[in-house]
C-alpha cells in the first residue's frame, strides 16, 4: 500500500534499502550490494502482491518485470560511490527474498547460490514488484550484514545482534551515499493546470 499511496502523490521513483545476508562468498560484512535483479521465491508459490483483481490506476495486469531496477540509477549510484570513494565495498548483484521471520537453513542458502543469487532477505522485492506495476523507478541497495551460513561443520549462526551492529557502523555512509545520489537525480516537472 505504501508504494501505491507514493504513486498517488506523484512519486516516479523509489530507493529502497534492506539488510541482506551475503550469500556469495566473495562479499563481505560491510559490502553494499546494487540489487540488478531479484528472485522472488515467495512468487513460485503464487504469493504475488499483485494477486488478485488489477487496477488499472496503477498499471497493466501482467508487467515486465526483466527491468525491474533502473540501469540509470544504477549507473548513478556507481558513479556517486566513485567520488565518495565507496568503490571498494560496492558490489553489484541478485537478491532474493524468502518470507522470514526466520533465518535461512544451509540447504536454503546453498539452493539460492546455485539460482544465482548473490544475498538474501526478507524484505524489497514485494515493493519492488508494486513499484514496477505503477511505472516508478526503482533504486534498491543492500548492506550485506552477514555472511550466510553454507557450512554443515560451521559453528557460526545468523543472528539479528550482527544484523543490527553492522547497518550501525555502515549507517552514516549509506545516507550519505542514498541522499547524494537523490541529489543528482533530476527533477522531472510536474503537471501544471
Amino acid at each position: 500500500m505504501p508504494i501505491r499511496v507514493f504513486k498517488l502523490m506523484g512519486v516516479e521513483t523509489v530507493i529502497l534499502t534492506n539488510a541482506a545476508g551475503g550469500l556469495n562468498q566473495d562479499f563481505k560484512v560491510g559490502d553494499i550490494m546494487i540489487i540488478k535483479d531479484h528472485i522472488n521465491i515467495p512468487g513460485f508459490a503464487g504469493h504475488n502482491p499483485l494477486v488478485g483483481a488489477n487496477d488499472d490506476r496503477f498499471g497493466v495486469r501482467f508487467p515486465c518485470m526483466s527491468d525491474a531496477y533502473d540501469r540509470d540509477l544504477q549507473q548513478l549510484v556507481r558513479a556517486v560511490a566513485d567520488e565518495l570513494d565507496f568503490s571498494v565495498f560496492m558490489r553489484d548483484g541478485v537478491y532474493s527474498v524468502l518470507g522470514g521471520p526466520s533465518f535461512e537453513t544451509i540447504a536454503e542458502c546453498r539452493a539460492l547460490r546455485q539460482l544465482g543469487a548473490d544475498a538474501v532477505g526478507m524484505s524489497t522485492v514485494h515493493e519492488v514488484i508494486v513499484a514496477r506495476h505503477c511505472d516508478m523507478r526503482v533504486l534498491a541497495l543492500s548492506l550485506i550484514t552477514n555472511k550466510a551460513v553454507m557450512d554443515y561443520q560451521s559453528e557460526k549462526k545468523a543472528n539479528h545482534e550482527e544484523v543490527l551492529e553492522t547497518g550501525a557502523l555502515r549507517a552514516k555512509q549509506m545516507e550519505k551515499l542514498v541522499s547524494t545520489v537523490v541529489s543528482r537525480i533530476p527533477n522531472t516537472p510536474t503537471h501544471c493546470s
